[in-house]
């Protein structure tokens, strides 16, 4: 893993009848000190204080010397007695830390000493970042986030008033948004052997298992990851970096002691705004030059992308032979986007080291987090027992408050489960033609859910049917006593110039456990389909309706070829937890070829340039009517696969090896009178790799051809994703400046490689008064060779998060024996821009996918 989740901890008291020390924290002029580290000396017991500075120690009777650490304060120590039946009250007054300014060598050049210490804990950062070889460790994990005001709107949607109760918020948009805790042990084995197992997990309001994966920020790194590459994918320059001289300036502010240890405090100066850089204090330990705690903090000039400012705290504390390791950490961050105000705390709390672990032959595969099957089933004198920082009084109003809501939910949908789900009015006209119909009736157990598509919706415009719908119905019934979903589609087509109607139905048998994108962590799928349809010659295109409408109407072009085909289609897919996932499908077309019936246009400042409907840059002629049967299968998986293990599933989230697809198709001659004979596979390889400071690069290689080709008509060619319209199409997949059949080909063998690299805010973060912006250099190329005379490229250059959702490149395109042409697409990209690219890519490929 790039960057070790090093982990855990709860306090758990060790005897059943243990008694409570109780107290705040507060600073010499009455402050509170939330998160404040509060230990038993020379022991590993402590806790931690909560966000008003309240904390709660259980030790059984005796005598004690209790420590309050905070960074920038002076420790403070203070010795009880504690007496059994009996509550102790110990309140601490931490005074600012006075610093001793100690004699020191000024050299000639006027050096400040904060360099030379931080030279030797650069020296020192390897051996610390590797001391410990193996370990375990407990850790109490608390996430919340503060909600301190909503737009009236967002996203263009507004935010009513039942949205903001059901969240939890009061009128005004403010209050706890989430909010869970978790108890956790964590294992590591060398550099990259880790696994976390979950013991307990509570969210407010919810019965889910929760996702309390540690925000651990090791500066021994040196480049910091802080909860996501999302947050900004170069990663950040430790303070300790190798080369972190090139980065930061240093000023010593003066030293402390503090059990047995001297410490130096430096202040952390970025030497240039708008890079990935710390600001703050970082406490290093006099002669052995380690971390003793820090304080710093990260900022818009960071080039933070999500939120707006991102401060971390760390409290070290030795665990044996002179071995320290992390203690406490604060995550606060800050966040005022989109008219959203928020913030929140992400608190870890580590105890229980076991520095020489004694793990059992295979403890570690490659699950890398393991839910316990009672994990969210804990009641709350459970919690109250385990919980090392105790909950304030919002937060424990937040989870009773939200519990009895969501526990009557559950009884009231328990109660109900066999009654019926009454209808909700008539179908109006409105829904019909325009917002659509999507109804569920028949008992809440196994509901029947109907959808409807807008008419209107489906309107489209091509110079084969003239306005065309495309109406579609779908039918579906859940069996959860099998874990099925039937689901029955009925579609239809017509076109008011060709006066052609064509009408087909079909049949999807599912089961498996989904995330909320219906995409699967595990599905399988029988699919049967028949009737008579439009096709695209491309079938897995991007060009849509809408694109081609717009194209055709107001600019006199036709790209989108099509034809109508009687079939019958029939396949099954599967997905497995691993990620491997299988496709097999077969078909019959009677394909029949159509032409262009209408010249329309409104834009009448354009004269039509609409092209005979076939490809005119591959074929001189129509296609003849023939019939065509044939098999395809496609096989994708990526090696190497880590997992999420759940109670009773598991989730694939990844590797570091690339993802494989390879594909088969095969054109059966005189199967059900098929005139097609033919054979064609295919290999992608794709992955992103994260250079970190020297940006992302994204790639994709295809490698295939036909090793049969004796009869193959065109719907059957090889086909490449171009465009000619300025809207970009699918990045690292399509060719940008290439007609949609331009390169369509029957050849024995091509080569496919898209390639694009992402600055992530190198370079541009030089440019003054650009750098603000936050806007991003994007570059790369498109090639195809193919056997025997293809030889084309394209070069991109753009910038991308363009406020935070458009991309926009200049390409040329070069093919041999041509001039270059160079033109723009625009398009989405960046932080918001990525996620409606993918959103738009999985829309499209999961219509492919099915049908």
């Amino acid at each position: 893993m790039k960057e070790v989740l090093f982990l855990f901890f709860l306090f758990i008291t060790t005897v059943l009848h243990a008694q409570k020390v109780t107290g705040t924290v507060h600073d010499a002029e009455g402050n509170i000190l939330p998160f404040a580290s509060i230990m038993v000396k020379n022991t590993s017991l402590g806790t931690t204080a909560n966000k008003e500075g309240y904390f709660e120690l259980p030790l059984t009777a005796g005598d004690y010397t209790i420590i309050c650490r905070y960074v920038g304060y002076t420790l403070v120590e203070k010795n009880i007695s504690v007496i059994n039946s009996a509550t102790t009250i110990l309140n601490f007054t931490l005074p600012f830390q006075k610093l001793t300014l100690k004699e020191v060598v000024i050299h000639k050049n006027g050096e400040d000493p904060a360099y030379q210490i931080i030279r030797n804990a650069i020296s020192k950062r390897g051996f610390y970042d590797n001391e410990v070889k193996s370990f375990e460790a407990e850790i109490y994990i608390k996430d919340i986030v503060r909600l301190k005001s909503l737009p009236s709107k967002f996203m263009g949607k507004p935010i009513s008033e039942d949205d903001k109760k059901q969240g939890g918020l009061d009128s005004s948009g403010k209050g706890i948004l989430y909010l869970s805790e978790s108890v956790n042990k964590v294992s590591v084995k060398e550099i990259n052997k880790v696994k976390m197992e979950v013991k307990s997990s509570r969210v407010s309001g919810s019965s889910s298992f929760g996702f309390d994966i540690p925000a651990f920020v090791s500066f021994y790194k040196n480049n910091v990851t802080v909860f996501t590459d999302k947050i900004n994918p170069r990663g950040f320059i430790s303070p300790i970096a190798d080369g972190a001289f090139n980065f930061y300036k240093y000023k010593f502010l003066g030293t402390f002691f503090e059990e047995g240890e001297e410490v130096n405090v430096i202040k952390v100066i970025p030497r240039r705004k708008y890079e990935p850089l710390f600001s703050g204090t970082i406490n290093i330990t006099e002669g052995d030059w380690r971390i003793y705690s820090c304080d710093l903090l990260l900022t818009k000039e960071s080039q933070l992308q999500i939120v707006d400012s991102v401060h971390i705290t760390q409290i070290f504390t030795p665990i044996e032979n002179d071995i320290w390791r992390i203690k406490s950490q604060v995550v606060h961050f800050d966040l005022n986007q989109f008219g959203i105000k928020a913030g929140g705390d992400f608190v870890n709390v580590y105890s229980n080291y076991n520095l020489h672990p004694d793990y059992p032959k295979k403890y570690f595969d490659r699950v890398i987090m393991k839910y316990d099957s009672g994990v969210n089933k804990k009641t709350s004198e459970y919690w109250d027992s385990v919980r090392p920082i105790p909950l304030t009084n919002e937060e424990a109003k937040d989870f009773k408050v939200k519990d009895s809501i969501l526990r009557e939910t559950l009884d009231s949908l328990k109660r109900n489960r066999d009654s019926i789900i009454k209808p909700r009015g008539s179908v109006t006209i409105k829904q019909i033609f325009w917002s659509g119909i999507n109804r569920t009736s028949g008992r809440r157990k196994s509901p029947i859910t109907l959808s409807w598509n807008g008419l209107i919706k489906t309107l489209q415009f091509n110079t084969v049917e003239g306005f065309a719908v495309n109406p579609s119905l779908v039918v579906s019934k859940n069996f959860p006593d099998v874990n099925k979903t039937v689901a029955f589609i009925a579609d239809a087509r017509y076109g008011f110039s060709n006066q052609h109607l064509n009408p087909w139905g079909g049949l999807v048998v599912s089961s498996g456990i989904r995330d909320s994108g219906n995409m699967g962590y595990r599905d399988k799928r029988f699919f049967v389909a028949g009737g008579k349809r439009v096709s695209q010659f491309f079938k897995e295109s991007s060009l849509d309706g809408l694109g081609n409408s717009i194209a055709s109407l107001f600019y006199g072009r036709n790209d989108l070829k099509i034809y109508e085909n009687y079939f019958v289609k029939t396949g099954f897919s599967k997905r497995w937890e691993s990620g491997v996932r299988l496709l097999v499908e077969g078909q019959f077309e009677d394909r029949l070829p159509i032409d262009n019936t209408t010249d329309f246009i409104l834009n009448k400042k354009w004269l039509p340039r609409y092209t005979p409907n076939y490809p005119t840059d591959i074929l001189s002629q129509q296609f003849p009517r023939h019939q065509a049967t044939i098999v395809h299968a496609l096989l994708s998986f990526k090696p190497g696969q880590r997992y999420i293990q759940f109670p009773n599933y598991k989730m694939a989230i990844g590797s570091k090896y690339p993802l494989f697809t390879i594909g088969y198709t095969k054109g059966i001659s005189g199967l059900f009178g098929s005139d097609v004979d033919f054979d064609k596979w295919m290999l992608n390889i794709h992955d992103d790799l994260n250079f970190k400071l020297a940006g992302l690069l994204k790639y994709a290689v295809t490698i295939g051809g036909f090793l049969n080709s004796k009869a193959v008509f065109v719907q059957d060619y090889k086909h490449f994703y171009g465009n000619t319209s300025h809207i970009a199409e699918q990045y690292v997949m399509s060719f940008e400046n290439v007609g949609y059949y331009q390169f369509s080909n029957a050849s024995s063998f091509y080569t496919e490689v898209h390639l694009e690299h992402h600055a992530n805010g190198m370079l541009t973060n030089k440019i003054p008064g650009f750098k603000k912006l936050n806007w991003n250099l994007v570059a790369g190329t498109n090639m195809l060779l193919s056997h025997p005379q293809i030889k084309y490229a394209e070069a991109f250059v753009g910038l991308e998060n363009i406020f935070k959702i458009f991309r926009v490149d200049a390409v040329a395109g070069f093919q041999n024996g041509f001039k270059p042409v160079i033109t723009y697409r625009i398009g989405f990209g960046g932080l918001l821009g990525d996620v409606l690219n993918a959103q738009r890519f999985r829309k499209t490929q999961k219509i492919v996918d099915e049908w």
